[in-house]
Protein backbone atom coordinates (compact mmCIF):
# COMPACT_ATOMS: atom_id res chain seq x y z
CA UNK A 1 0.00 0.00 0.00
CA UNK A 2 1.27 3.49 -0.85
CA UNK A 3 2.79 5.66 1.87
CA UNK A 4 1.85 8.58 0.25
CA UNK A 5 -1.67 9.74 -0.87
CA UNK A 6 -1.94 9.05 -4.13
CA UNK A 7 -5.41 10.54 -4.43
CA UNK A 8 -5.40 13.90 -5.92
CA UNK A 9 -8.64 15.04 -4.00
CA UNK A 10 -7.26 14.39 -0.48
CA UNK A 11 -4.20 16.65 -0.86
CA UNK A 12 -3.63 20.10 0.84
CA UNK A 13 -3.22 21.61 -2.66
CA UNK A 14 -4.33 21.02 -5.78
CA UNK A 15 -1.99 20.31 -8.91
CA UNK A 16 -1.18 23.02 -11.33
CA UNK A 17 -2.77 22.28 -14.62
CA UNK A 18 0.79 21.83 -15.95
CA UNK A 19 0.33 18.31 -13.50
CA UNK A 20 -2.62 17.82 -14.07
CA UNK A 21 -1.87 17.62 -18.58
CA UNK A 22 0.99 15.27 -17.12
CA UNK A 23 -1.22 13.19 -15.58
CA UNK A 24 -3.97 13.38 -18.44
CA UNK A 25 -1.07 12.30 -20.81
CA UNK A 26 -0.03 9.02 -19.31
CA UNK A 27 -3.79 7.92 -18.52
CA UNK A 28 -4.42 8.29 -22.00
CA UNK A 29 -1.00 6.89 -23.33
CA UNK A 30 -1.50 4.07 -20.25
CA UNK A 31 -5.32 3.54 -19.58
CA UNK A 32 -5.28 4.78 -16.27
CA UNK A 33 -2.87 7.19 -13.26
CA UNK A 34 0.66 5.17 -13.07
CA UNK A 35 1.20 5.25 -9.27
CA UNK A 36 4.78 6.20 -9.42
CA UNK A 37 3.49 9.64 -11.56
CA UNK A 38 0.67 10.31 -9.21
CA UNK A 39 3.46 10.39 -6.00
CA UNK A 40 5.98 12.38 -7.93
CA UNK A 41 3.18 14.69 -8.49
CA UNK A 42 3.17 16.15 -5.38
CA UNK A 43 6.58 18.12 -5.82
CA UNK A 44 6.85 19.03 -9.93
CA UNK A 45 10.12 19.80 -9.49
CA UNK A 46 10.87 16.44 -9.40
CA UNK A 47 8.24 15.28 -11.63
CA UNK A 48 9.22 17.52 -15.01
CA UNK A 49 12.92 16.78 -14.26
CA UNK A 50 12.29 13.00 -14.12
CA UNK A 51 9.76 13.17 -17.47
CA UNK A 52 12.55 14.64 -19.21
CA UNK A 53 15.33 12.00 -18.03
CA UNK A 54 12.63 9.37 -18.68
CA UNK A 55 11.65 10.67 -22.23
CA UNK A 56 15.21 11.37 -23.64
CA UNK A 57 16.21 7.86 -22.32
CA UNK A 58 13.71 6.79 -24.59
CA UNK A 59 14.39 8.36 -27.75
CA UNK A 60 18.49 7.01 -27.40
CA UNK A 61 19.95 4.86 -30.21
CA UNK A 62 20.85 1.63 -28.46
CA UNK A 63 24.41 -0.08 -29.08
CA UNK A 64 23.25 -3.36 -27.11
CA UNK A 65 21.78 -5.83 -29.09
CA UNK A 66 18.04 -5.74 -29.66
CA UNK A 67 16.06 -6.31 -26.72
CA UNK A 68 18.64 -6.44 -24.26
CA UNK A 69 18.86 -2.60 -22.40
CA UNK A 70 14.87 -3.70 -21.86
CA UNK A 71 15.53 -7.13 -20.56
CA UNK A 72 18.67 -5.93 -18.13
CA UNK A 73 15.60 -3.23 -16.79
CA UNK A 74 13.74 -6.34 -15.88
CA UNK A 75 16.34 -7.94 -14.62
CA UNK A 76 17.43 -5.00 -12.20
CA UNK A 77 13.97 -4.38 -11.02
CA UNK A 78 13.52 -8.35 -10.16
CA UNK A 79 16.71 -8.41 -8.39
CA UNK A 80 15.45 -5.51 -6.34
CA UNK A 81 12.41 -6.20 -5.39
CA UNK A 82 9.95 -3.69 -7.26
CA UNK A 83 6.97 -5.19 -8.30
CA UNK A 84 5.67 -1.65 -9.78
CA UNK A 85 8.77 -2.00 -12.19
CA UNK A 86 8.57 -5.75 -13.10
CA UNK A 87 4.86 -5.30 -14.18
CA UNK A 88 5.15 -1.99 -15.73
CA UNK A 89 8.57 -3.20 -17.86
CA UNK A 90 7.14 -6.40 -18.66
CA UNK A 91 3.78 -4.41 -20.01
CA UNK A 92 5.85 -2.82 -21.93
CA UNK A 93 7.66 -5.40 -23.71
CA UNK A 94 4.01 -7.06 -23.99
CA UNK A 95 2.80 -3.95 -25.64
CA UNK A 96 5.41 -4.05 -28.45
CA UNK A 97 3.98 -7.36 -29.25
CA UNK A 98 6.84 -9.60 -27.36
CA UNK A 99 6.97 -13.02 -26.01
CA UNK A 100 6.18 -12.43 -22.81
CA UNK A 101 7.99 -15.88 -21.40
CA UNK A 102 10.94 -14.09 -22.93
CA UNK A 103 9.89 -11.51 -19.46
CA UNK A 104 9.51 -13.76 -17.48
CA UNK A 105 12.83 -15.90 -18.27
CA UNK A 106 14.17 -13.01 -17.76
CA UNK A 107 13.55 -12.81 -14.45
CA UNK A 108 14.80 -16.39 -13.79
CA UNK A 109 17.29 -15.55 -16.26
CA UNK A 110 20.33 -17.89 -13.99
CA UNK A 111 17.86 -21.04 -14.52
CA UNK A 112 16.82 -20.04 -17.97
CA UNK A 113 18.11 -21.67 -20.68
CA UNK A 114 16.45 -18.99 -23.09
CA UNK A 115 19.87 -16.47 -23.11
CA UNK A 116 23.04 -16.60 -24.55
CA UNK A 117 26.54 -15.78 -23.00
CA UNK A 118 26.41 -11.69 -23.44
CA UNK A 119 22.79 -11.63 -21.97
CA UNK A 120 24.01 -13.30 -19.14
CA UNK A 121 26.76 -11.39 -18.61
CA UNK A 122 24.90 -8.16 -19.11
CA UNK A 123 22.57 -9.42 -16.38
CA UNK A 124 25.24 -10.43 -13.82
CA UNK A 125 26.48 -7.05 -14.36
CA UNK A 126 22.48 -5.43 -13.22
CA UNK A 127 22.64 -7.47 -10.27
CA UNK A 128 26.42 -6.49 -9.34
CA UNK A 129 25.59 -3.15 -9.47
CA UNK A 130 22.51 -2.53 -8.35
CA UNK A 131 24.26 -4.55 -4.57
CA UNK A 132 27.66 -4.04 -3.17
CA UNK A 133 29.49 -1.75 -5.81
CA UNK A 134 32.73 -4.14 -4.98
CA UNK A 135 31.15 -6.68 -6.88
CA UNK A 136 31.43 -4.83 -9.93
CA UNK A 137 35.44 -5.78 -10.87
CA UNK A 138 37.60 -4.21 -13.51
CA UNK A 139 37.35 -8.25 -15.46
CA UNK A 140 33.95 -7.92 -15.10
CA UNK A 141 33.67 -4.71 -17.37
CA UNK A 142 36.29 -5.43 -19.60
CA UNK A 143 34.92 -8.30 -20.58
CA UNK A 144 31.96 -6.29 -21.02
CA UNK A 145 33.45 -3.45 -22.93
CA UNK A 146 34.90 -7.13 -25.40
CA UNK A 147 31.26 -8.01 -25.46
CA UNK A 148 29.57 -4.34 -26.26
CA UNK A 149 31.99 -1.94 -26.64
CA UNK A 150 32.80 0.86 -24.50
CA UNK A 151 28.91 2.71 -25.48
CA UNK A 152 27.19 -0.26 -25.14
CA UNK A 153 29.05 -0.36 -21.22
CA UNK A 154 27.88 2.95 -20.61
CA UNK A 155 24.26 2.36 -22.30
CA UNK A 156 24.40 -0.98 -19.76
CA UNK A 157 25.57 1.10 -16.86
CA UNK A 158 23.05 4.01 -17.54
CA UNK A 159 20.33 1.61 -17.51
CA UNK A 160 21.29 -0.25 -14.52
CA UNK A 161 21.63 3.25 -12.64
CA UNK A 162 18.36 4.80 -14.14
CA UNK A 163 16.56 1.74 -12.88
CA UNK A 164 17.55 1.50 -9.52
CA UNK A 165 16.27 5.12 -9.39
CA UNK A 166 13.11 3.95 -10.43
CA UNK A 167 12.81 0.91 -8.13
CA UNK A 168 13.96 2.60 -4.46
CA UNK A 169 11.49 5.46 -5.33
CA UNK A 170 8.42 3.28 -5.78
CA UNK A 171 9.66 0.60 -2.99
CA UNK A 172 10.56 2.91 -0.30
CA UNK A 173 7.31 4.76 -1.00
CA UNK A 174 5.02 1.36 -1.42
CA UNK A 175 4.15 1.57 -4.91
CA UNK A 176 3.28 -1.80 -6.31
CA UNK A 177 2.12 -3.24 -9.77
CA UNK A 178 -1.08 -1.99 -10.73
CA UNK A 179 -1.57 -4.94 -13.03
CA UNK A 180 0.01 -3.56 -16.17
CA UNK A 181 1.20 -7.20 -17.64
CA UNK A 182 -0.22 -10.97 -17.57
CA UNK A 183 1.46 -10.80 -14.14
CA UNK A 184 3.82 -13.93 -13.91
CA UNK A 185 6.92 -11.83 -14.04
CA UNK A 186 5.77 -10.15 -10.86
CA UNK A 187 4.74 -13.15 -9.03
CA UNK A 188 7.91 -14.69 -9.86
CA UNK A 189 10.12 -11.96 -9.09
CA UNK A 190 8.67 -11.92 -5.19
CA UNK A 191 9.17 -15.19 -5.01
CA UNK A 192 12.54 -14.97 -5.66
CA UNK A 193 12.98 -12.08 -3.49
CA UNK A 194 11.47 -13.57 -0.60
CA UNK A 195 13.56 -16.42 -1.06
CA UNK A 196 16.89 -14.65 -1.35
CA UNK A 197 15.85 -12.22 1.90
CA UNK A 198 15.17 -15.33 3.87
CA UNK A 199 18.00 -16.94 2.84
Amino acid sequence: MARITLDLHHRDHAPSWLVRAALAWGRHRYGEDLDTVLAMSHHPGVLFPWALMESAGLRRRSRLPAGLADLVVLVTAAYLGCSWCIDFGASEWERRGLDPEVSVDAVRWQTADRFDDDFRAAFRFAEAASGQLERVSDEMVADLVDRFGEAGVVELAYVVALENMRSRFNSVLGLTAQGFSSGEACSLALRRGAARTAG
